[in-house]
């Protein structure tokens, strides 16, 4: 048996929740190699080699076509999960490699996940729907039944994949959509990478759903699984250990809103909640929380709005003229100029990405 790699991806003002999972990761399956797959440069001054995390892969060491003008195409989150399908191709290809599973930094692991890659062994890939059972309310249809319907089936915090023959043109199918297609557009039908999966257990052989409730345990899913236990006694899951908890939308307050609604009168939900905001108390005056997204900014400092890629997306023309869209002198100067008499809907002052 080859080794088995766990891997995340975030940029570098994340990485004091990407140390919480992998320290978790660290805890239970000290046999993994951990890997950062990094939607950002590596910033001076940030010590990754103090974290437990054995290696750092970068977005510009990825073999991605035209890579500066696919990355501008990006926000944040959008490049955070348009890099997933490339650095799986890249583990995968390793001979070495025997399992690959990624994990969203915002989850953190409560028990060993021995069940998980003996399904994975037997598979070629496997997946975590959002959902196993059907929601008894209508609220809950409404929150959970009716988001997964536009969000995805499948919840893409997560994915195990095997190097083999099915499992690298899963890999190879889902990194060429996913350049072309990584937005967040649900009207579209596009959640950057999930809705993608939706179509893998059509397209593809050996696709293993992963029913137990004791995976990806999250905000949409805890009114279907009985959540018990406490930090001191370990947390179950329909009186199984818990695997991993999704602490999804937990630095905008979204989770501990959902978390109140769906999992009122839980102690161990409330407990789970309490212990993770105790964790990442002091995550934002971490050094490594204050360093710019690489990606934000024109070179002269101006902040990149969402419009502004969007439009450079949608434009060839302008992808040919700015071969560069992060040089201030071309890009940024069209955009304010004539940018703004063509598509004002793009060019006008908004939030950024």
């Amino acid at each position: 048996m080859g080794k088995t790699v766990a891997f995340t991806s975030a940029a570098v003002n994340y990485l004091p929740k990407v140390r919480k999972l992998c320290a978790s990761i660290r805890r239970y399956h000290p046999e993994f190699e951990i890997v950062l797959a990094l939607a950002d440069e590596k910033a001076a001054g940030v010590e990754f080699g103090a974290e437990p995390i054995d290696r750092v892969i970068a977005v510009d060491e990825l073999p991605i076509p035209d890579r500066r003008r696919w990355i501008y195409f990006h926000t944040i989150v959008e490049l955070a999960t348009a890099i997933k399908p490339f650095v799986l191709c890249e583990l995968l290809a390793d001979p070495e490699v025997d399992r690959v599973l990624y994990f969203d930094p915002d989850m953190v692991l409560f028990s060993r996940l021995d069940d998980l890659l003996a399904a994975l062994d037997g598979s070629n890939l496997v997946l975590t729907p959002h959902l196993t059972r059907p929601e008894a309310t209508l609220e809950a249809v409404r929150d959970n039944e009716i988001s997964a319907l536009k969000h995805g089936v499948y919840n893409l915090g997560f994915l195990g994949v095997r190097p083999t023959p099915e499992g690298q043109r899963f890999a190879r199918w889902w990194a060429d959509r996913i350049y072309h297609f990584c937005v967040a557009d649900i009207p579209g039908g596009l959640f950057t990478d999930q809705r993608w999966i939706d179509l893998a257990p059509a397209f593809f052989d050996g696709v293993g759903i992963l029913k137990n409730p004791r995976f990806n345990v999250a905000t949409w899913n805890i009114t279907t699984r009985q959540v018990a236990g406490d930090l001191a006694s370990g947390f179950t899951v329909d009186g199984e250990p818990l695997g991993f908890y999704h602490f999804t939308g937990f630095d905008s307050g979204a989770h501990k809103v959902m978390a109140d609604k769906h999992g009122a009168g839980n102690p161990a939900v409330a407990a789970l909640v309490a212990w993770y905001a105790h964790e990442a108390r002091f995550d934002a005056d971490e050094p490594a929380a204050q360093v710019a997204w690489r990606y934000g900014r024109y070179s002269d400092g101006t902040p990149i709005p969402l419009g502004h890629r969007r439009l450079y997306r949608a434009r060839p023309d302008l992808q040919a003229a700015y071969p560069d869209p992060f040089d201030a002198t071309g890009l940024l100067r069209w955009m304010n100029t004539q940018g703004a008499i063509e598509h004002p809907e793009f060019c006008a002052k908004k939030a950024h990405g």
